[in-house]
């Protein structure tokens, strides 16, 4: 709607996203399943760039399952003025049972909940689920909430496959030993970001900070926030 008001001026729009992060066989599980519980569970996951999906090699999934899992379960919920806690309320009990329909609908067109999934008030329990459908609104639409999708893959491109298969493209994390996969996902990923060995939440202000598809269009970020907004004049000597 803004877009449309706005007429001839300039404008950048960051329009949220479906983060998706992708573990391979040769990842270093242990940093991956740290990272993925902070970037899935940060700000109760009400990020655009929380991770949503987590896409892992088949021949890995089963050992980052565990540690990813492990790592979730020991997130202390609460009061977010204490500073012990990891994980606080969502920013209404409207969005909590919103977010908790959604959960409840996936189960039972088939997901199975790994952990979580119960809801107090305001405040839902960081949740992982498994065997989700692409069309799930889980899966397809942005959640905005403490919940993970971990599914398994069996190569790479399939990978990339599963993480474009969205609307929104903001950004993407990889887990991965091989550069010349990293180049691959950089040049297939329809995402603005792709960063690798870290998950998708990581940002800073000198970053060209943005995506495409439904996630928008310009870039965020000091020096490229003021190329957006200015308009060139050329002037020829001859």
């Amino acid at each position: 709607m803004l877009k449309q008001k706005s007429g001839k001026k300039r404008v950048a729009l960051e329009l949220g996203g479906n983060a998706a992060v992708v573990v391979h066989s040769d990842a270093d599980l242990d940093r991956a399943a740290e990272r993925c519980a902070y970037g899935g569970f940060t700000h109760a996951g009400q990020s655009c760039i929380s991770v949503q999906r987590a896409f892992v090699h088949q021949s890995v999934f089963d050992a980052f399952a565990g540690k990813f899992l492990q790592r979730v379960r020991q997130l202390k919920v609460g009061d977010p003025l204490n500073e012990e806690t990891d994980l606080g309320p969502m920013i209404s009990q409207r969005e909590a049972e919103r977010a908790e329909s959604w959960i409840a609908e996936a189960v039972a067109g088939g997901a199975k909940v790994l952990v979580g999934g119960q809801r107090d008030g305001a405040v839902l329990q960081p949740t992982v689920l498994t065997k989700t459908r692409p069309d799930m609104k889980v899966c397809r639409e942005e959640v905005f909430a403490p919940l993970v999708v971990l599914e398994s893959y069996q190569d790479f491109s399939d990978a990339i496959a599963r993480v474009n298969d969205s609307s929104y493209g903001l950004q993407a994390g990889l887990f991965i030993g091989d550069l010349k996969a990293v180049f691959q996902a950089y040049a297939d990923l329809e995402v603005g970001g792709v960063v690798w060995n870290d998950v998708p939440t990581y940002r800073g202000d000198p970053m060209p900070y943005g995506g495409i598809k439904d996630s928008g269009l310009g870039r965020e970020g000091v020096r490229y926030a003021i190329e957006e907004m200015t308009e060139q004049k050329l002037l020829v000597f001859r």
